[in-house]
């Protein structure tokens, strides 16, 4: 999920066991909805409790072995678009650290080719959203309730 903050600066993770910066993402529960997914997975992995979510931004197909089982995967990741005023994170242990970065400064953090191209596309979408309803203005608000980790 590609998560803005004011006017437009894109939360990233660093993800400590890889070195690497990243967005939340996570994998469906049986039972679950794409949305669904997005709402439960940023909140777990980020403790934010409040935020706006988009319509999908985009889907990537990719292909990776895994050593420790001798497999080849392939996994499908669906993009959401999602906005949030809350600045305190409170991130899962996977996660060292977190930050808030301008556009620039995040395609230059994220590993991936296919990262860039969801904050490009995010972007776009930031864009052609102010230029139809203005800067001000979202979707319906959907509010996701972080359970309580002791």
């Amino acid at each position: 999920m590609v998560v803005l903050r004011g006017t437009g600066r894109i939360l990233l993770l660093h993800q400590s066991e890889e070195d690497r910066w990243c967005f939340p993402k996570g994998h469906v529960e049986q039972g679950e909805s794409l949305r669904r997914t997005a709402q439960r997975e940023v909140a777990e992995e980020t403790g934010l409790t409040s935020f706006v979510l988009e319509d999908e931004l985009g889907q990537v197909a990719y292909r990776f072995f895994r050593p420790r089982t001798g497999c080849n995967v392939v996994k499908t990741t669906v993009y959401f678009l999602a906005f949030t005023d809350q600045v305190e994170l409170r991130l899962e242990p996977l996660f060292d650290r977190a930050d808030w970065f301008s556009a620039p400064v995040a395609l230059a953090r994220v590993a991936y080719d296919t990262d860039r191209e969801m904050i490009v596309a995010a972007r776009a979408r930031l864009r052609s959203r102010h230029g139809a309803r203005g800067p001000g203005r979202r979707r319906s608000r959907v509010v996701a309730k972080r359970k309580g980790r002791g």
